[in-house]
């Protein structure tokens, strides 16, 4: 247990921080599933938009890195434009 008020504090803010981000994580990993496993060239676009806007947030929030956020988006609009040709 923590001997002082700051570490108590500390310990109360990361424990919040690590459940949101976890959250926000599991988001991630959906919308990017929701892309890949799209039936249709339509649905998977819809669904890019979507994975896309959560990545750039969880970038900017620093969530994730935003050259690892670039990156996911990159492979998805692959997957994508594999499924419409």
């Amino acid at each position: 247990m923590p001997q002082h008020k700051s570490c108590e504090k500390r310990m109360r803010t990361s424990s919040k921080a690590r459940s949101r981000n976890r959250l926000y994580r599991s988001r991630m990993k959906r919308a990017v599933r929701d892309v890949r496993e799209a039936k249709s060239p339509e649905d998977a676009q819809n669904a890019l938009k979507v994975a896309g806007r959560l990545l750039d947030r969880l970038a900017r929030k620093g969530i994730i890195h935003k050259n690892r956020a670039a990156d996911r988006k990159s492979r998805l609009h692959r997957v994508v434009k594999s499924m419409q040709g």
